[in-house]
């Protein structure tokens, strides 16, 4: 028999806030993420803007040790599994830490390490790069810092799959808590990329906006939309069997009830023109769901602001949803988060899964002019009051990864 898995816990630290309280309020309220880049000079850069997170000293959140040890896509993802593990209330010293599982990733790793070590070997030599550089920099090093921080024993996976990565966690952990291989996991997924090197190389793919107005540079669904805005940032959440969370008197956020996932096999870099792959994705969640499409009240979008990426996924959206997508509401948040990339799957199933808990659609902010081709029941500039009863959440990732992700509202067992 299948299990029921549930949220019972939730941590952020965001280009919005640094904790949940302070993210979820500055969605609702509509605020801008996006400034000029400070983490490095622009000079010699086209791209000037980013969605950086401010007011960040990692030896305040996580102590001097960690700070120096650990790159900045570790140290963000430890402070949103810290704020995560604290909101569940969870008593580790009385649940089975061999069946609490981490699935966390990132679609890079630490890039900024990456950077300054290459750096260091160029101008000082091999013999100065630090010991600690590959431990530092690979993509699966935040899943086991949080493991060894927890002491958690269950299943510990990093899944990388580009801008879908933490979706695909999510959804995995659900469908091993449901079959019962785990009882509880913490999930999600961290990228600090916003560097010399990873904008370089983002800039040369011609996938950033180059828009110095921050108003106008992430734009999603709108037609003079020309590229997406680097976010960084991390997002962690608790799944849990919905008998240990009701047994130890866990608060619900919510309940995770369907997840699909599938691939282009088209390209590298573009979604297939179809938008074949993200309805099969959509498709596949609300099978498993066992609902209808006119149960899903709200779709948080992958909606990136890039040209081909908005088009095609209305197109998919529209498939799937048949005559119900002209009623369903549509919004992309990274309007106000910018595209976290790894991590953007966790950000944004938090932001679904709030929605529910507050009765509140988020809003695609500064959406000035429509495009015909993306003809969706938008959600614009200001989010609406509404009582909804399932939310959907959508990835697609490089590589032609897909995954969505549905919600429901807990309204007691």
């Amino acid at each position: 028999m299948k299990r029921r898995v549930v949220v019972t816990g939730l941590g952020a630290i965001t280009p919005i806030g640094n904790s949940i309280d302070s993210f979820w309020n500055s969605i609702k309220e509509g605020k801008n993420g996006i400034d000029n880049i400070t983490l490095f000079d622009t000079e010699d850069f086209k791209v000037k803007l980013a969605a950086e997170v401010k007011d960040f000293n990692a030896e305040e959140y996580i102590g001097k040790k960690d700070a120096k040890r650990l790159d900045r896509y570790t140290q963000l993802a430890l402070v949103a599994a810290k704020e995560c593990m604290k909101d569940s209330n969870i008593d580790l010293d009385k649940v089975d830490r061999e069946r609490f599982g981490v699935l966390f990733g990132s679609g890079i790793g630490g890039l900024m390490t990456i950077e300054n070590q290459i750096i260091t070997m160029l101008n000082r030599g091999p013999s100065r790069v630090s010991p600690l550089t590959i431990p530092a920099s690979i993509s699966n090093i935040a899943a086991g810092t949080i493991a060894i921080e927890f002491g958690l024993l269950g299943t510990c996976l990093s899944v990388t799959t580009a801008c879908a990565t933490s979706t695909h966690c999510i959804g995995e952990a659900f469908r091993g808590i449901r079959d019962g291989y785990m009882d509880r996991a913490l999930v999600g997924g961290s990228e600090a990329s916003i560097c010399k090197f990873g904008i370089s190389g983002f800039q040369a793919l011609t996938a950033l906006s180059r828009s110095e107005d921050k108003n106008r540079a992430s734009i999603p669904f709108d037609k003079d939309r020309n590229g997406f805005v680097m976010g960084e940032g991390a997002a962690a959440l608790i799944l849990e069997d919905l008998d240990s969370a009701l047994e130890r008197g866990a608060k619900i956020y919510g309940e995770v009830v369907g997840y699909g996932t599938t691939c282009d096999a088209y390209h590298i870099t573009s979604p297939n023109l179809d938008g074949n792959g993200a309805y099969r994705a959509m498709r596949d969640a609300i099978n498993d769901a066992r609902i209808n499409t006119s149960d899903i009240n709200y779709v948080n979008a992958h909606g990136t602001s890039t040209e081909i990426n908005d088009k095609v996924e209305t197109l998919a959206i529209k498939q799937a949803f048949g005559e119900n997508a002209k009623d369903v509401y549509v919004s992309s948040t990274k309007s106000m988060t910018g595209h976290l990339l790894g991590a953007a799957g966790a950000v944004e199933a938090i932001i679904s899964i709030k929605a529910l808990e507050d009765g509140f659609v988020p809003a695609t902010i500064n959406y000035v002019n429509k495009d015909e081709e993306c003809d969706l029941n938008l959600v614009v500039n200001e989010g609406i009051k509404k009582e909804i009863d399932y939310t959907m959440s959508n990835s697609l990732g490089f590589g032609g990864h897909n995954g969505s992700v549905i919600f429901k509202k807990w309204r007691g067992k």
